[in-house]
């Protein structure tokens, strides 16, 4: 991945609060306002979704990050960026706004 594609980002969501990315899993997440939104792999940008937005991506013609598991493929609640998206700050906030929306609306983690 290069940084100039994670710089083109940060103009992406420039206007959606403070946005920040950091190194995981051989890739970055992307955090709006310190809630993770996104995941990058590569040069792709991967959306957060839930059964209410899922579709909305489903119907841009995006897809789900899928990596391989010890058995079979793994399906993450991570879609694709749509590509026009990616061409301005205005073309993408609705998308952050459903990433943020999924973000928001997915229950806390327990602790053991």
């Amino acid at each position: 991945m290069t940084g100039a594609f994670l710089a083109h980002l940060h103009d992406l969501f420039g206007d959606a609060g403070a946005v920040t990315t950091r190194a995981m899993f051989g890739g970055h997440g992307v955090y709006v306002d310190g809630l993770i939104v996104g995941i990058v792999i590569g040069e792709a940008l991967y959306l957060k979704t839930d059964a209410l937005t899922r579709p909305r991506f489903e119907g841009a013609g995006s897809a789900p990050f899928v990596y391989s598991g010890q058995k079979k493929p793994i399906e993450t609640s991570y879609w694709s960026a749509p590509e026009d998206a990616l061409e301005s700050a205005q073309a993408m906030r609705p998308w952050i706004e459903l990433a943020r929306a999924a973000a928001l609306r997915k229950p806390a983690k327990r602790r053991r």
